[in-house]
Parts: C-alpha cells; structure tokens; sequence
C-alpha cells in the first residue's frame, strides 16, 4: 500500500531532499532488501546507504524491484575512509552503482575524515565523478567543523552527514551548513533507542499523543536545512517514524535542546577528536 504523505524538504544546492529518509546501516541481506522494499512502499523517497555496510546490492535490488521510477528516489550512498586516494575513489564508487544497478547517486559522501591522504586528492576525485554524472552531489560525512570549512575551499561540498539527536548537540556544525546552503543529515537520530526511555521526551509525546522516537524526528525535521535518517528493522516503526503530522511548540522545541549532553554514540578509533575539532 502506498500512503499518500505529506512530505518535509531540504533544500540543497538546487535540489528537493526528503527530510525524512530510511537509513540501512546494520541491515543485511533480507533484512535490508525488505526494510527497503516496505519503506519505499510507505512512502519513503530518500535511502542511505555506504560502501562499509555490504548492503548496496541489497539496497538497488529494493528500488530496482520497486514501481517508483529512479528519479524520484533520492539515492545516497559512502565512499570508505580508507579509500581515500583518486583512484581508491574513482574505482570503488564505480563497484558501488554496479552493485547498486543505477548510473548515478544523488549523494556521494566520504565516509570519515582521513588526514593520512590530501584532502584535495580525495574530494577533486568525487569532483571529477560529480562531473562525470556518477554522483549528482558530492558530501563529507563525520567531519569536524575545521575538517568541513577546509573541504568548502577544495570542493563543492553540498551536504553533511552527523551523528545528531537530542543528547548531542551540534551548533557549530549547524551554523556552517546554513551558512552555506548545505544539508545536515543526522544520523543515529533516535540516539540508538535512547530517546524512548527519556521522561521528558516521554512527557511531550503525552502530550501530542505521539511517541518520544516521533517527537524527536519532528524536532530534527522542524530545523533548518536538517534531515534525519531513522534505521529499523521494524515494519511498524517504519511506519510510525512517517506519522510526523503534528506541531511542537517553542517551548517543546526549547525544552528538547536542553536535553544535549555531549553524549556521542558513535566514536570508532579511527574518529576525529571531536574535543579539540579533529585535532590531534
């Protein structure tokens, strides 16, 4: 069943993305092939994917099955930050449409930040590709805010990609993007189920008659040039992360910010030192 829903964007250099997307980070085989098939059948027009999730074939398997035409799906997908060189890049974001069955993404991200290669070798790569139709836009993903205003010198940077929710606030990162036009899109953005067990999210939820994981999405969505990508398993909270038809006030809104509390879920050891913007 396909449900007619009304749809939040952001706009992007140029382009209309859905706010709201399906992340498959941790979704596998079956898994990510239905989780994809179903969230594009509810209503979903923005998937995320990468190159370290071995799901892309799963992913373009989905749309490829799927009657919405490929134009209307807005297709992200990573390169890995240990393929950082010129070539590493133009050939593995090759592997990836093959694997995705598509010409082209929407949105090509690198990964993390790699300081052990020039950044002007990696982002001119993904500009050449950006040249060559294989990516519509080019983004950085995981980027301190010196990693992304040195990338804004060197590339046509378009979007963000973070980890972003109510425990881990993002303000200067915010800032740059609206500053210059690009999206943010939070990742982790139900802080990996934490959101549901917090009173005060709880309590605004009572009091809209939604859920603390639907309240935070509309918290995330409601702010400029941001976009949130829920991942679940879940048929019904795919479902249910859609039903955003209400309003918070600018007390709930006020109420949420003060929940951020530096808490970071996502922290490999290959991570920025995000205390010191990416300094080591």
């Amino acid at each position: 069943m396909l449900y007619a829903l009304p749809m939040d964007y952001v706009s992007m250099k140029g382009a209309q993305v859905p706010a709201l997307g399906f992340g498959t980070w941790q979704l596998e085989e079956g898994d990510c092939k239905e989780g994809v098939r179903h969230a594009l059948e509810l209503g979903y027009r923005h998937i995320d994917t990468a190159q370290i999730y071995g799901n892309e074939a799963q992913v373009g398997a989905a749309i490829a099955a799927s009657d919405i035409p490929r134009e209307d799906v807005w297709l992200t997908t990573k390169v890995w930050y240990e393929k950082a060189s010129a070539d590493q890049v133009r050939t593995s974001t090759e592997e990836s449409l093959r694997k995705l069955g598509t010409e082209y993404v929407d949105l090509l991200h690198f990964h993390w930040p790699n300081d052990d290669t020039p950044m002007e070798e990696t982002l001119g790569a993904m500009a050449e590709l950006q040249e060559r139709g294989l990516t519509r836009h080019i983004g950085v993903s995981n980027f301190t805010p010196t990693h992304l205003k040195r990338a804004l010198d060197l590339a046509p940077i378009a979007a963000l990609q973070v980890e972003y929710h109510p425990f881990l606030a993002q303000e200067p990162l915010l800032a740059l993007c609206r500053e210059h036009g690009l999206m943010l899109t939070a990742y982790s953005p139900l802080a990996r189920g934490a959101v549901l067990d917090d009173a005060t999210l709880k309590a605004i939820g009572e009091r809209h008659g939604k859920s603390p994981a639907q309240v935070t999405l509309r918290w995330l969505i409601d702010q400029p040039q941001v976009s949130a990508i829920p991942k679940t398993a879940s048929a019904s909270h795919r479902e249910s992360n859609l039903s955003l038809d209400f309003a918070l006030s600018d007390e709930d809104r006020k109420t949420i910010d003060g929940l951020a509390r530096g808490e970071r879920i996502v922290d490999p050891d290959f991570s920025p030192h995000w205390e010191n913007d990416g300094k080591r």
